[in-house]
């Protein structure tokens, strides 16, 4: 089963220097019908104004991952890392025992434009950790790329969550299928253009949850990038 999330469905907040989208059930906006897919708890899409950022902040026990289209996130944490994120990097937090941290836009003029996405982990009370690696768009065009994992296959990021996520870029002829165990739950997530799942048409900002499938079938896209998550139930 296939059930299609438009964009404007999604929870929306303004906050002047924060513009955000929330997929999912977060801060201010609480909706009981969208607490999470499966193991999958957030996905914010935010745009940062120049000059601003998130300030300070604690996190425990969840897997953070930041994906930039535009811009670039200024990362800092109290592991020491002190990080800048441009579009094609993936970076990956586990807040387990607990980790402060802050992001900024430093760009002068450009806005920051990004998802964060938080994954409930299969272990808690873990030391905090980082990693950010980049992904170039050759690995992504016309498939899907394997960026985060729990074992960290094909160079991807790795994740504490049973959980795998995909990113692919396709445009016109170009197809891509990715096997599911119909037990599992999946989520597909278009960041831009326009792409067919399943047959079922998408654009900016939609969104595809689904169960009982076998598969998942990219195609006929419009420039589009999308975000492939196979979760579990």
């Amino acid at each position: 089963m296939l059930t299609l999330r438009k964009s404007q469905d999604r929870g929306q907040a303004d906050h002047g220097w924060l513009k955000s989208f929330h997929s999912f059930s977060f801060a201010g906006y609480y909706d009981p019908a969208h607490m999470g897919w499966g193991n999958l708890r957030v996905i914010n899409e935010d745009r940062i104004a120049p000059g601003t950022g998130f300030g300070t902040h604690g996190h425990r026990d969840m897997e953070i991952i930041s994906y930039v289209m535009s811009g670039n996130l200024a990362h800092k944490d109290s592991m020491g890392n002190v990080k800048g994120i441009p579009p094609g990097d993936v970076q990956r937090m586990s807040a387990g025992s607990g980790v402060q941290h802050s992001e900024f836009n430093h760009a002068q003029g450009e806005t920051t434009h990004f998802f964060q996405i938080w994954i409930e982990p299969n272990v808690r009370g873990i030391p905090p950790s980082y990693e950010q690696k980049s992904f170039d768009t050759a690995e992504k065009q016309g498939k899907l790329r394997l960026v985060a994992s729990p074992d960290g296959a094909d160079n991807s990021v790795l994740i504490h969550a049973d959980a795998k996520l995909y990113s692919g870029l396709f445009d016109g002829a170009e197809s891509a299928e990715l096997a599911l165990d119909p037990a599992r739950k999946a989520y597909v997530q278009v960041l831009r253009g326009g792409v067919e799942v399943n047959g079922a048409k998408l654009t900016t900002g939609d969104a595809a949850l689904l169960e009982g499938e076998s598969r998942i079938t990219l195609a006929q896209g419009s420039n589009a990038e999308v975000l492939v998550f196979d979760l579990e139930a």
